[in-house]
């Protein structure tokens, strides 16, 4: 089957999640020809939670959230119970098929040109314009540009045949099914709390989740472990939280990063956003703010190096995201690599969370997406608590 060049674009854009879709949306406003590809079929196992600077920054409407979380559960191993309320405002709740394809569509309102497709390379050509090569229905074409945009996920093929290190990457592997919420909803269901499930049976090294999505809700968890199963620690949430017999919508899998890449570019024209950069946060586990932000950042990399031609703008988008973010996912890798080593430390762990300024201090800094400082007593107090925890020495309720 022959293979022609079809277009001829200021940047490709390849992956249509919430990354690759801002990083389209932002280059089309600016009214750059730009080429959003996004392969059919694609999942993403997720909570769907998003904070309220990622529904202010990039302008999400009220009809997207499918439920608003007004407070957190957190449950020890033994079943302890801590309610987090979220005091003063609300965690929007979004199911990702509706607002994925919401994203895409509004980069195609403003000018992106948006193909259906499977990437499979890339080639410079012999005047050195870089050739983005895929496959569609309808066979394989090919396109030439000035700037790529590698958001196609965790495990980027971009990443892997362009950026150096793309190799060095850590992940969970996540799955989760989305259930129709039962007529009578179970005994203790609240469909406006998220609850966070720290138990080994359910994951010896993540967390397990119970997201309401309105009508819906997300029953999942994640581990390293390749040979935990996953499917069973979801069957058992399930029966946790009386919802083993509730419909099941859809079930979606895979590998989630928790590590952001050394590099995110390849000196030349190509940069990373998203999964594939690694950016979702450790601990948490939240992804759909940073990668957005990723994508934006991507995005105003590409302008600069199609308005300057300096290929050193596309290493701009990871030093401005470890500039403002590095310190809070260098924290909760911490705390990830060491609470949920074991059910004694979950149980400890629960326990801290707990305490009203560890919960205002967390909360904030979640919602608004900085690192507080708050006065210095209480970080004092937090700190002897936490070393208190750590030794042993504090009594866990």
């Amino acid at each position: 089957m022959t293979t022609s060049v079809t277009m001829e674009m200021d940047a490709v854009v390849i992956g249509g999640g919430p990354a690759g879709a801002t990083a389209a949306d932002d280059l089309a406003r600016q009214g750059y020809r730009v080429l959003l590809l996004d392969r059919a079929g694609r999942i993403k196992p997720c909570g769907g939670a998003i904070p309220p600077r990622l529904i202010a920054d990039f302008a999400i409407p009220n009809e997207l959230l499918v439920a608003r979380a007004t407070a957190a559960r957190m449950v020890s191993p033994k079943a302890i119970e801590v309610d987090i309320p979220i005091e003063g405002g609300f965690v929007g709740m979004v199911d990702r098929e509706q607002f994925d394809e919401w994203l895409r569509a509004r980069a195609a309102t403003h000018g992106a040109l948006r193909r259906v497709g499977q990437f499979e390379r890339l080639r410079l050509d012999e005047d050195g314009v870089r050739v983005v090569h895929f496959q569609t229905d309808t066979g394989p074409e090919q396109v030439r540009t000035r700037a790529v945009i590698g958001a196609d996920g965790a495990r980027s093929k971009v990443a892997q045949q362009e950026v150096p290190g793309a190799d060095q990457g850590r992940f969970v592997f996540a799955y989760h099914e989305i259930l129709a919420v039962p007529e009578v909803p179970p005994v203790g269901y609240a469909p406006s709390r998220c609850e966070v499930h720290y138990r080994g049976s359910l994951s010896p090294d993540f967390y397990g989740w119970v997201f309401p999505h309105g009508d819906s809700v997300s029953v999942g968890t994640g581990s390293a472990d390749k040979g935990f199963s996953l499917r069973r620690g979801v069957l058992q949430l399930r029966e946790i939280a009386g919802l083993t017999h509730a419909r099941t919508l859809r079930r979606e899998g895979a590998p989630i990063p928790m590590k952001p890449l050394p590099r995110w570019d390849n000196g030349r024209d190509v940069v990373l956003a998203g999964d594939a950069a690694g950016v979702v946060a450790p601990a948490s586990g939240e992804g759909i703010y940073y990668a957005m932000l990723g994508g934006r950042l991507a995005a105003d990399a590409v302008v600069q190096l199609l308005q300057t031609g300096n290929v050193r703008a596309l290493a701009g988008a990871r030093r401005r995201f470890m500039r403002e973010h590095g310190r809070v996912f260098w924290v909760l890798g911490m705390m990830q690599h060491f609470w949920y080593r074991s059910d004694k430390r979950r149980e400890r762990f629960v326990s801290i969370c707990r305490d009203r300024d560890v919960q205002q201090l967390t909360f904030d800094a979640y919602m608004h997406k900085r690192l507080v400082r708050a006065r210095p007593l209480t970080h004092l107090r937090i700190f002897l608590k936490d070393m208190a925890h750590l030794l042993g020495l504090a009594r866990v309720s």
